[in-house]
């Protein structure tokens, strides 16, 4: 599958454990148990995945892992940006040169608040630096700044600027949808988004509930292609409950519970991130198991 045909693409949790270490050995079962629930990529190192607290070093490691367990079988999505231009250059140069690697998602940089300019700027030496496609990632809860969609327009036009992941309202994502080529790939990455994104035009959605309702989401996304939008919606009520626990405390803690609780151990979770207490840990698998 290429990336341009991926509808549900899971940002990872990266396991770890017991003394916070990342645990290859757990990888093969969690990548398993992804690919079997209708995950159609993935993205590794990315806000889901912990990479405020992970090293270089662990993230290059990480992803030649994650290349030899996929094996080709869905696009690997790395997660590539920092808040500084010429830090990210070099990694996204670094990463270009590993064989297996789809795309780089790139956060809008956090920390410094740079304007339109800036940030149309940060992207553009970016796409330049290298043939690695590059997806936007925009996260203002994260990030605190946000692209406009003047911005992200601009972006699209650039080479190797290949799609975003937009976290904002629906109605960015219908704006760059109607001023941007087909070929632009629009993600939503929210999860509660996933339904009416893809009716408006988004390819689909970069999800973390994905790792516990994949096949919720697929069979979604499934009756929206089939014209069953009465069906999907259905869904859609039925797994709201479900998505707005497992953001109820800082994730990936719940999505991370849930995980271990079924049986696919990812471990704990490094600080400044913090495991669910025992009875927010059962108020959200009570929700979810529902």
């Amino acid at each position: 599958m290429q990336l341009n045909e991926a509808t549900i693409i899971t940002a990872m949790v990266t396991p770890f454990d017991k003394k916070g270490n990342i645990d290859f050995d757990k990888l093969p079962a969690l990548v398993e148990h992804l690919l079997s629930h209708h995950t159609e990529g993935l993205v590794i190192a990315g806000t889901t995945g912990e990479s405020p607290t992970l090293t270089h070093d662990e993230e290059m490691k990480l992803f030649h892992e994650m290349i030899r367990l996929v094996d080709g079988r869905v696009p690997l999505i790395c997660g590539v940006g920092t808040n500084d231009t010429r830090d990210t250059i070099q990694f996204v140069q670094e990463v270009a040169k590993i064989d297996g690697i789809a795309a780089g998602l790139c956060v809008v940089p956090y920390y410094n608040k740079p304007n339109q300019e800036g940030l149309y700027q940060h992207y553009k030496a970016i796409s330049e630096a290298s043939d690695l496609p590059i997806l936007i990632y925009n996260i203002p809860s994260r990030s605190i700044v946000s692209l406009t969609v003047e911005t992200v327009i601009r972006l699209a036009k650039l080479p190797n600027i290949v799609g975003i992941k937009e976290c904002t309202g629906l109605d960015h994502i219908a704006l760059i949808r109607e001023h941007t080529d087909p070929d632009f790939m629009i993600f939503t990455g929210e999860d509660k988004l996933a339904f009416y994104s893809k009716l408006i035009g988004a390819q689909g959605v970069i999800s973390v509930v994905s790792h516990v309702l994949g096949d919720d989401l697929a069979k979604m996304y499934q009756s929206i292609d089939e014209k069953d939008i009465e069906q999907a919606a259905a869904i859609q009520r039925k797994i709201l409950p479900k998505i707005d626990q497992l953001f109820s405390v800082p994730s990936p803690a719940p999505i991370k519970a849930a995980l271990n609780h079924i049986g696919v151990q990812v471990g704990g979770l490094r600080l400044p991130l913090v495991a669910c207490t025992p009875e927010e840990k059962e108020r959200i698998l009570a929700i979810v198991e529902k």
